[in-house]
Protein backbone atom coordinates (compact mmCIF):
# COMPACT_ATOMS: atom_id res chain seq x y z
CA UNK A 1 0.00 0.00 0.00
CA UNK A 2 1.11 3.88 -0.87
CA UNK A 3 2.37 5.71 2.41
CA UNK A 4 2.23 8.71 0.63
CA UNK A 5 -1.06 10.11 -0.52
CA UNK A 6 -2.29 10.07 -4.30
CA UNK A 7 -2.50 13.24 -5.77
CA UNK A 8 -5.56 11.80 -7.24
CA UNK A 9 -8.39 9.45 -6.83
CA UNK A 10 -10.82 8.23 -10.00
CA UNK A 11 -13.89 6.35 -8.77
CA UNK A 12 -15.22 4.80 -11.96
CA UNK A 13 -14.11 2.79 -15.10
CA UNK A 14 -16.56 3.99 -17.72
CA UNK A 15 -15.56 6.61 -20.23
CA UNK A 16 -15.62 9.45 -18.08
CA UNK A 17 -13.54 7.45 -15.26
CA UNK A 18 -10.98 5.97 -18.03
CA UNK A 19 -10.76 8.87 -20.06
CA UNK A 20 -9.24 10.89 -16.93
CA UNK A 21 -7.29 8.15 -16.19
CA UNK A 22 -5.55 8.33 -19.02
CA UNK A 23 -4.97 11.97 -19.33
CA UNK A 24 -3.88 11.93 -15.63
CA UNK A 25 -1.67 9.28 -16.26
CA UNK A 26 -0.11 11.23 -19.61
CA UNK A 27 0.23 13.99 -17.19
CA UNK A 28 1.89 12.49 -14.48
CA UNK A 29 -0.43 12.50 -11.87
CA UNK A 30 0.34 10.21 -9.23
CA UNK A 31 -3.39 8.85 -9.65
CA UNK A 32 -5.49 5.79 -8.34
CA UNK A 33 -8.26 4.38 -10.24
CA UNK A 34 -10.78 2.42 -8.47
CA UNK A 35 -14.15 0.21 -10.49
CA UNK A 36 -15.64 -2.20 -9.46
CA UNK A 37 -15.83 -2.73 -13.67
CA UNK A 38 -15.17 -1.11 -16.58
CA UNK A 39 -17.12 0.46 -19.22
CA UNK A 40 -19.99 1.60 -17.62
CA UNK A 41 -24.05 1.58 -18.54
CA UNK A 42 -22.96 0.98 -22.13
CA UNK A 43 -21.15 -2.77 -21.40
CA UNK A 44 -24.39 -4.79 -21.98
CA UNK A 45 -25.18 -3.16 -25.14
CA UNK A 46 -24.37 -5.79 -28.39
CA UNK A 47 -23.37 -2.68 -30.94
CA UNK A 48 -22.57 0.35 -30.31
CA UNK A 49 -22.65 2.38 -33.40
CA UNK A 50 -22.20 5.97 -32.24
CA UNK A 51 -18.74 5.89 -30.50
CA UNK A 52 -16.47 8.02 -32.09
CA UNK A 53 -14.19 6.34 -34.34
CA UNK A 54 -15.28 2.89 -34.41
CA UNK A 55 -18.54 2.53 -36.43
CA UNK A 56 -19.53 -0.81 -34.34
CA UNK A 57 -18.42 -1.92 -31.38
CA UNK A 58 -19.98 -3.92 -28.61
CA UNK A 59 -20.42 -2.46 -24.74
CA UNK A 60 -18.14 -5.47 -23.76
CA UNK A 61 -15.13 -5.00 -26.47
CA UNK A 62 -15.38 -1.33 -25.07
CA UNK A 63 -15.41 -1.77 -21.45
CA UNK A 64 -11.80 -4.06 -22.66
CA UNK A 65 -10.68 -1.23 -24.85
CA UNK A 66 -11.33 0.80 -21.73
CA UNK A 67 -9.18 -1.33 -19.53
CA UNK A 68 -6.27 -2.22 -22.08
CA UNK A 69 -6.21 1.52 -22.59
CA UNK A 70 -5.46 2.26 -19.10
CA UNK A 71 -2.98 -0.60 -18.28
CA UNK A 72 -1.21 0.99 -20.76
CA UNK A 73 0.21 3.50 -18.30
CA UNK A 74 0.03 1.38 -15.40
CA UNK A 75 2.64 1.95 -13.65
CA UNK A 76 4.34 3.78 -10.44
CA UNK A 77 2.35 6.53 -11.98
CA UNK A 78 -1.12 5.00 -12.17
CA UNK A 79 -2.47 2.62 -10.27
CA UNK A 80 -5.68 0.38 -11.07
CA UNK A 81 -7.96 -1.32 -8.39
CA UNK A 82 -10.84 -3.26 -10.00
CA UNK A 83 -13.45 -5.77 -9.01
CA UNK A 84 -13.60 -3.94 -5.75
CA UNK A 85 -16.71 -2.02 -4.33
CA UNK A 86 -15.93 1.47 -2.78
CA UNK A 87 -18.28 1.81 0.62
CA UNK A 88 -17.35 5.13 1.82
CA UNK A 89 -15.69 8.61 0.74
CA UNK A 90 -14.75 10.79 3.58
CA UNK A 91 -12.68 13.89 3.83
CA UNK A 92 -11.17 16.15 6.46
CA UNK A 93 -8.73 19.36 6.73
CA UNK A 94 -6.24 18.24 3.75
CA UNK A 95 -7.21 14.68 2.54
CA UNK A 96 -10.11 12.99 0.92
CA UNK A 97 -10.49 8.94 2.35
CA UNK A 98 -11.52 6.42 0.21
CA UNK A 99 -12.84 2.90 1.89
CA UNK A 100 -13.32 0.03 0.24
CA UNK A 101 -15.84 -3.25 0.86
CA UNK A 102 -12.41 -5.27 1.50
CA UNK A 103 -11.30 -3.06 4.15
CA UNK A 104 -9.00 -1.47 2.54
CA UNK A 105 -8.15 2.57 2.46
CA UNK A 106 -7.14 5.32 0.34
CA UNK A 107 -6.04 8.88 0.85
CA UNK A 108 -5.63 11.36 -1.70
CA UNK A 109 -5.16 14.99 -2.48
CA UNK A 110 -8.14 15.66 -4.82
CA UNK A 111 -11.29 13.54 -6.01
CA UNK A 112 -12.73 12.73 -9.76
CA UNK A 113 -16.11 10.66 -8.79
CA UNK A 114 -17.40 9.61 -11.97
CA UNK A 115 -19.79 6.16 -10.58
CA UNK A 116 -22.45 7.05 -13.38
CA UNK A 117 -25.64 6.19 -12.92
CA UNK A 118 -28.06 3.13 -13.25
CA UNK A 119 -31.31 3.41 -15.16
CA UNK A 120 -34.68 3.15 -13.55
CA UNK A 121 -35.87 -0.20 -14.95
CA UNK A 122 -39.26 -0.83 -16.13
CA UNK A 123 -41.63 -2.35 -13.34
CA UNK A 124 -43.74 -4.84 -15.73
CA UNK A 125 -44.30 -8.75 -16.04
CA UNK A 126 -41.52 -9.75 -18.83
CA UNK A 127 -39.35 -7.09 -18.80
CA UNK A 128 -36.36 -8.65 -16.69
CA UNK A 129 -36.89 -12.04 -19.09
CA UNK A 130 -36.23 -9.65 -22.07
CA UNK A 131 -33.79 -7.41 -21.27
CA UNK A 132 -30.95 -7.20 -23.83
CA UNK A 133 -33.31 -9.55 -26.20
CA UNK A 134 -35.86 -6.52 -27.74
CA UNK A 135 -36.00 -4.90 -24.58
CA UNK A 136 -32.99 -1.69 -24.00
CA UNK A 137 -32.60 1.00 -22.29
CA UNK A 138 -30.06 2.50 -25.37
CA UNK A 139 -32.30 4.14 -28.09
CA UNK A 140 -28.52 5.42 -29.69
CA UNK A 141 -27.00 2.18 -28.40
CA UNK A 142 -29.22 -0.48 -30.16
CA UNK A 143 -31.93 1.69 -32.43
CA UNK A 144 -30.52 0.96 -35.65
CA UNK A 145 -30.83 -3.02 -35.03
CA UNK A 146 -34.53 -2.22 -35.47
CA UNK A 147 -34.66 -0.68 -38.43
CA UNK A 148 -38.12 -1.45 -40.74
CA UNK A 149 -39.77 -2.65 -37.43
CA UNK A 150 -42.65 -1.28 -35.29
CA UNK A 151 -40.87 0.08 -31.57
CA UNK A 152 -42.54 0.98 -28.67
CA UNK A 153 -40.73 3.70 -26.57
CA UNK A 154 -41.41 3.86 -22.84
CA UNK A 155 -41.51 7.48 -21.34
CA UNK A 156 -43.05 10.67 -22.28
CA UNK A 157 -40.19 13.12 -20.90
CA UNK A 158 -37.79 14.63 -22.81
CA UNK A 159 -35.40 11.53 -23.23
CA UNK A 160 -38.54 9.51 -24.25
CA UNK A 161 -39.09 11.72 -27.12
CA UNK A 162 -35.50 12.12 -28.67
CA UNK A 163 -35.44 8.51 -28.82
CA UNK A 164 -38.45 7.91 -30.49
CA UNK A 165 -36.98 10.89 -32.92
CA UNK A 166 -34.09 8.92 -33.32
CA UNK A 167 -36.00 5.68 -33.97
CA UNK A 168 -38.26 7.23 -36.10
CA UNK A 169 -35.52 7.62 -39.12
CA UNK A 170 -35.70 3.93 -39.35
CA UNK A 171 -38.21 2.16 -37.61
CA UNK A 172 -41.53 1.50 -39.27
CA UNK A 173 -43.36 2.93 -36.66
CA UNK A 174 -43.03 4.40 -33.22
CA UNK A 175 -45.58 4.79 -30.32
CA UNK A 176 -44.85 6.55 -27.15
CA UNK A 177 -46.35 5.26 -23.93
CA UNK A 178 -46.59 7.69 -20.90
CA UNK A 179 -47.56 6.77 -17.62
CA UNK A 180 -48.87 10.25 -16.32
CA UNK A 181 -51.89 11.91 -18.33
CA UNK A 182 -49.50 14.67 -19.19
CA UNK A 183 -46.13 14.45 -21.77
CA UNK A 184 -43.38 15.68 -19.71
CA UNK A 185 -41.23 16.63 -22.70
CA UNK A 186 -41.03 20.34 -24.03
CA UNK A 187 -44.31 21.49 -25.46
CA UNK A 188 -42.03 22.41 -28.99
CA UNK A 189 -40.16 18.63 -28.48
CA UNK A 190 -43.54 17.03 -28.33
CA UNK A 191 -45.18 19.08 -31.42
CA UNK A 192 -42.16 18.53 -33.23
CA UNK A 193 -41.58 14.65 -33.12
CA UNK A 194 -45.39 13.92 -33.66
CA UNK A 195 -45.39 15.70 -36.46
CA UNK A 196 -43.66 12.64 -37.98
CA UNK A 197 -45.85 10.23 -40.38
CA UNK A 198 -44.75 7.31 -38.44
CA UNK A 199 -44.86 8.11 -35.09
CA UNK A 200 -47.84 8.31 -32.34
CA UNK A 201 -48.52 8.54 -28.84
CA UNK A 202 -50.87 7.74 -25.74
CA UNK A 203 -50.47 9.30 -22.05
CA UNK A 204 -52.19 7.37 -18.71
CA UNK A 205 -50.60 3.97 -20.37
CA UNK A 206 -49.53 1.78 -18.22
CA UNK A 207 -47.13 -0.93 -19.49
CA UNK A 208 -47.88 -4.47 -18.36
CA UNK A 209 -46.53 -6.98 -19.67
CA UNK A 210 -43.84 -7.46 -22.39
CA UNK A 211 -44.61 -11.07 -24.12
CA UNK A 212 -42.83 -12.53 -26.91
CA UNK A 213 -40.96 -16.43 -27.13
CA UNK A 214 -37.15 -15.86 -27.36
CA UNK A 215 -37.01 -12.08 -28.36
CA UNK A 216 -39.54 -9.66 -28.20
CA UNK A 217 -42.72 -9.61 -30.06
CA UNK A 218 -45.06 -7.01 -28.16
CA UNK A 219 -46.17 -5.43 -24.84
CA UNK A 220 -49.67 -4.95 -23.15
CA UNK A 221 -50.54 -1.86 -21.69
CA UNK A 222 -53.29 -0.68 -19.72
CA UNK A 223 -55.51 2.25 -19.97
CA UNK A 224 -55.83 3.69 -16.33
CA UNK A 225 -58.61 6.21 -17.04
CA UNK A 226 -60.87 3.22 -17.91
CA UNK A 227 -59.06 -0.02 -17.03
CA UNK A 228 -58.59 -1.29 -20.69
CA UNK A 229 -56.14 -3.43 -21.91
CA UNK A 230 -54.02 -3.02 -25.78
CA UNK A 231 -51.55 -5.18 -27.26
CA UNK A 232 -48.96 -3.72 -29.70
CA UNK A 233 -47.09 -5.76 -31.59
CA UNK A 234 -43.47 -4.93 -31.71
CA UNK A 235 -40.28 -6.02 -32.40
CA UNK A 236 -38.71 -3.46 -29.74
CA UNK A 237 -39.10 -1.95 -26.69
CA UNK A 238 -36.90 1.56 -25.63
CA UNK A 239 -37.11 2.29 -22.22
CA UNK A 240 -36.91 5.97 -21.34
CA UNK A 241 -38.11 6.28 -17.84
CA UNK A 242 -35.02 7.89 -15.99
CA UNK A 243 -31.66 6.90 -14.36
CA UNK A 244 -30.97 6.88 -10.52
CA UNK A 245 -27.43 8.65 -10.38
CA UNK A 246 -24.97 6.65 -8.09
CA UNK A 247 -23.92 9.87 -5.73
CA UNK A 248 -25.18 8.16 -2.11
CA UNK A 249 -21.03 7.84 -1.48
CA UNK A 250 -20.76 11.37 -1.54
CA UNK A 251 -24.16 12.91 -0.63
CA UNK A 252 -23.17 14.25 2.67
CA UNK A 253 -19.65 16.25 1.37
CA UNK A 254 -21.37 18.29 -2.17
CA UNK A 255 -24.33 19.90 -3.27
CA UNK A 256 -26.74 17.85 -5.45
CA UNK A 257 -30.16 17.94 -7.65
CA UNK A 258 -33.67 17.22 -6.24
CA UNK A 259 -32.86 13.71 -7.90
CA UNK A 260 -29.36 13.04 -6.60
CA UNK A 261 -27.55 14.54 -9.70
CA UNK A 262 -23.80 15.71 -8.59
CA UNK A 263 -24.45 19.32 -9.54
CA UNK A 264 -21.13 20.49 -11.00
CA UNK A 265 -19.53 23.70 -12.96
CA UNK A 266 -20.24 22.61 -16.43
CA UNK A 267 -16.64 24.58 -17.37
CA UNK A 268 -14.75 22.57 -15.34
CA UNK A 269 -16.30 20.02 -13.91
CA UNK A 270 -15.76 21.03 -9.88
CA UNK A 271 -18.27 20.12 -7.24
CA UNK A 272 -19.48 22.43 -4.20
CA UNK A 273 -16.37 20.59 -2.48
CA UNK A 274 -13.16 22.16 -3.12
CA UNK A 275 -11.14 19.15 -3.87
CA UNK A 276 -13.73 16.79 -5.28
CA UNK A 277 -14.85 17.02 -8.89
CA UNK A 278 -17.26 14.68 -10.50
CA UNK A 279 -18.14 13.79 -14.84
CA UNK A 280 -20.41 11.55 -16.69
CA UNK A 281 -23.87 10.29 -15.85
CA UNK A 282 -23.90 11.20 -12.11
CA UNK A 283 -24.12 14.83 -12.69
CA UNK A 284 -26.50 16.95 -13.62
CA UNK A 285 -25.36 17.53 -17.22
CA UNK A 286 -28.00 17.94 -19.96
CA UNK A 287 -27.01 14.78 -22.06
CA UNK A 288 -26.06 11.62 -21.20
CA UNK A 289 -23.72 10.02 -23.84
CA UNK A 290 -20.35 8.02 -23.58
CA UNK A 291 -18.80 10.82 -26.01
CA UNK A 292 -19.86 13.41 -24.06
CA UNK A 293 -18.96 11.15 -20.49
CA UNK A 294 -15.29 11.11 -21.74
CA UNK A 295 -15.16 14.71 -22.62
CA UNK A 296 -16.25 15.62 -19.40
CA UNK A 297 -13.74 13.18 -17.93
CA UNK A 298 -11.15 14.58 -19.73
CA UNK A 299 -12.45 18.33 -19.04
CA UNK A 300 -12.17 17.88 -15.22
CA UNK A 301 -9.04 16.37 -15.45
CA UNK A 302 -7.45 19.41 -16.79
CA UNK A 303 -9.29 21.41 -13.95
CA UNK A 304 -7.79 18.85 -11.14
CA UNK A 305 -4.21 19.29 -12.97
CA UNK A 306 -4.50 22.95 -12.99
CA UNK A 307 -5.44 22.80 -9.63
CA UNK A 308 -2.49 20.31 -8.19
CA UNK A 309 0.15 22.16 -9.80
CA UNK A 310 -0.91 25.81 -8.55
CA UNK A 311 -0.89 24.35 -4.99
Amino acid sequence: MREDPYELIILGGGPAGAAAGVYAARKQLATLLITKEFGGQSVVSPDIQNWIGTPHISGQELAEAFARHLREYADEVLTIVSGKEVVRVDVDASLITVELATGESFRAHTLLYALGARRRKLAAKGADQFEHKGLTYCASCDGPLFAGKDVVVVGGGNAGFESAAQLAAYAASVLILEYNDTFNADPITVEKVLAQPNVRAQTNAEVVEVFGTNLVEGVRWRDRRNGEEHTERVAGVFVEIGTIPNTDLVAHLVERTERGAITIDPWTGKTSHPRIWAAGDCTNVRYHQNNIAAGDGVKALEDIYLSLRAR
